[in-house]
């Protein structure tokens, strides 16, 4: 944790629990880095510099209890959130925190570049109510990246394909179910191709009955090579899924390994009392 929320930040933070996945290329340098990130709510210090490495096609699932920061960190990551102190790096763009200039144009158009590359899955899905499944696909690619239209269609048809809704190419959102809206919010965020997929608790908003669609989906993506950065509570998926798991608690990573380790055998005590609750053990 850094002394001060506005010290200048070092350039050779990093985060001592990196490893490359087993897609990972060799040699391959990571793709997201989060350095020493702090988030203050008013007086509430939410994140207390948190640092995190991805590599490509690595799956990272963070875990904890709720108001422990989790989806606080995930919003940082691109910027939904300003953090308070420290810098995000996707694909080679940096963006160091300045809550007191975020609104200068250097700033934000670091920003847009971010979330170019970072795209996010929210879990309330999100899509305009007033579209169709094809055009919320489309909308972003052609307005933000300025995408031709058939391009964007035929983009959009693969991934809709992936998810396994083709057929609902036509349909406005109000006609499908919750695990249908968020398979088509996953397929939106693949149709910007971006270098990292984020995941705000994707399957919470769902009946018990849709999260296995979902979550299929998600573990598919995983095994493919995506590079996905996921909070949830859904411990089978991270046993299956992911290359590491962070523990957070109060703003600050507790304990991070892969899934065999931070799921089935945690070292701290904050941990295992944590999935004890969680798993009913």
């Amino acid at each position: 944790m850094s002394g001060s929320s506005h010290a200048p930040m070092a350039h050779d933070v990093r985060d001592p629990f990196a490893a490359p996945g087993a897609l990972t290329p060799q040699n391959a340098g990571p793709v997201v880095r989060l350095l020493e990130i702090e988030k203050y709510f008013g007086s509430n210090y939410v994140l207390r510099g948190c640092t995190m490495e991805v590599y490509p096609s690595e799956t990272i699932c963070l875990i904890g209890r709720s108001g422990s920061g989790k989806s606080t960190l995930l919003r940082c990551a691109n910027f939904l959130e300003e953090p308070t102190g420290g810098a995000v790096e996707i694909d080679g763009v940096r963006v160091d925190a300045d809550p007191l200039h975020a609104r200068s144009g250097t700033h934000r158009e670091q920003i847009r570049q971010i979330r170019l590359r970072a795209q996010m899955v929210f879990q309330e899905f999100n899509l305009f109510p007033h579209m169709k499944v094809i055009d919320n696909l489309i909308e972003a690619p052609i307005r933000v990246k300025g995408v031709p239209r058939d391009q964007a269609v035929a983009t959009a048809e693969k991934y809709l394909d992936k998810v396994g809704l083709s057929d609902k190419r036509d349909e406005y959102p109000a006609r499908l179910s919750g695990g249908q809206k968020q398979r088509v919010a996953i397929a939106r965020a693949l149709t910007m191709e971006p270098k990292v997929l984020l995941f705000d608790e994707p399957t919470s908003a769902l009946d018990p009955e849709l999260v296995g669609e979902v979550l299929i989906v998600m573990a598919d993506l995983a095994h493919e090579g995506a590079t996905m950065i996921v909070v949830t509570h859904e411990m089978q998926f991270a046993r299956e899924a992911a290359d590491r798991v962070y523990y957070i608690d109060e703003g600050a990573f507790l304990e991070v390994g892969p899934p065999e380790q931070v799921i089935d055998s945690p070292q701290d005590p904050r941990t295992a009392k944590f999935l004890a609750r969680l798993l009913n053990k």
